[in-house]
C-alpha cells in the first residue's frame, strides 16, 4: 500500500479461466494485495476502429486465500459480440492493469457448451492475445448455423451444418454472397437431416459462371442458410468450441480450376467463407 492508503501492483496481475456448468466463468486472479482490499475485474470490449471505448463489464474480485482473488461470469446477462480484454482495478481512481494469462480450462466449451437449437446463441471463449494479455472473444446470435466437418473435393466442398435458434422448413437453402458493392447471390440445395442438421455441397464452378464468361476477379463469398422461404438469411460459422481464432488453425486445401485458385476458409470472426483467387501466370 502507499501512502495516500491506495494499493499499488508492483508486478502484472495472472488470471487463470475455468468454464462451469451452464456457461459461467470463473476468474481466479494472482494478486498479492491485503484481504482487505477491493480489486475488480475490469472487462473492456475493444471498440470498432474510429468509435471510442463503451462502458466495460465490472465484477469485484473476492478472497479466495492469501494473494489469489476470484470473480464469476454468470451466463446472463451475455456479453455482446466481439473481443473483451481483462484489466484488474485496485481502486476507485486506480489505472486498470491487463491481465496475463494464465491456466485456461475450456473442457466445458469442448462438446458445444450448453446450446440449444431453439435457443439463441451466446458464446464466451477465454484466449491469449497475440501480445500476451488475457482476452474473452465473445459471440451473441439470435440464430447460428454451426459449421461441422468440411470436406473439399476435386472441383466442390461438402458442408455439414446444424441450425440453433431457427428451425428448417419449406424452402430452405443455402446462398453465397459474393461481397463487394453489387453482391451476387449463388443458391444451393441443402439436404436436411434429423435434429436441425443439414448438409449442402457448393460446386466451385458455380462461383466461376458468375465471372460472366471472362476471368475471374478475386473475390470472397460469404455463406449463409435461409432456414424457410423469405426468412432472413443465418450466417453458417464455426463457434462451439474452444477454438476462439480458428482462421490460422483449421486450414483447408485450395482446388485450381481453369487457373483460378478455390478456398474454404473460416474469416476473423469464425464465419464460414470461400475465396477465389486468379493464380499468377507462369
Amino acid at each position: 500500500m502507499s501512502g495516500d492508503g491506495v494499493h499499488r501492483i508492483v508486478e502484472r496481475p495472472r488470471g487463470a479461466v475455468t468454464v462451469r456448468d451452464g456457461g459461467r466463468l470463473v476468474v481466479r486472479v494472482q494478486l498479492p494485495l491485503p484481504a482487505s482490499a477491493r480489486p475488480q475485474l475490469l472487462l473492456q470490449r475493444r471498440p470498432k476502429k474510429g468509435q471510442p471505448e463503451e462502458t466495460g463489464r465490472s465484477l469485484v474480485l473476492e478472497s479466495a486465500r492469501p494473494d489469489e482473488w476470484e470473480a464469476v461470469l454468470e451466463a446472463d446477462p451475455a456479453l455482446e459480440e466481439g473481443r473483451w480484454d481483462a484489466y484488474v482495478v485496485t481502486g476507485p481512481g486506480e489505472e486498470r492493469v491487463p491481465l496475463l494469462p494464465g491456466l485456461r480450462d475450456l473442457r466445458g466449451l469442448v462438446s458445444g457448451g450448453d446450446a440449444a437449437w431453439g435457443r439463441p446463441v451466446a458464446v464466451r471463449i477465454p484466449y491469449a492475445t497475440k501480445d500476451g494479455r488475457l482476452a474473452i472473444r465473445a459471440w451473441r446470435r439470435a440464430s447460428h448455423a454451426e459449421a461441422g466437418r468440411i470436406t473439399v473435393g476435386s472441383g466442390a466442398m461438402t458442408v455439414t451444418a446444424r441450425l440453433y435458434g431457427a428451425g428448417l422448413g419449406e424452402g430452405a437453402q443455402v446462398a453465397l454472397v459474393r461481397r463487394g458493392r453489387r453482391p451476387v447471390v449463388v443458391r444451393v440445395a441443402l439436404s436436411a437431416g434429423e435434429d436441425q442438421d443439414f448438409s449442402f455441397t457448393v460446386d466451385y464452378a458455380d462461383l466461376l459462371a458468375e465471372a460472366g464468361g471472362g476471368a475471374p476477379a478475386p473475390a470472397v463469398w460469404d455463406v449463409f442458410v435461409h432456414p424457410c422461404a423469405d426468412t432472413p438469411r443465418v450466417r453458417i460459422a464455426r463457434l462451439l468450441d474452444d477454438v476462439a481464432d480458428r482462421k490460422t488453425v483449421f486450414v483447408y486445401p485450395a482446388t485450381t480450376l481453369g487457373g483460378v485458385s478455390v478456398r474454404p476458409y473460416y474469416t476473423l470472426d469464425n464465419d464460414l467463407s470461400l475465396e477465389v483467387a486468379p493464380q499468377p501466370s507462369r
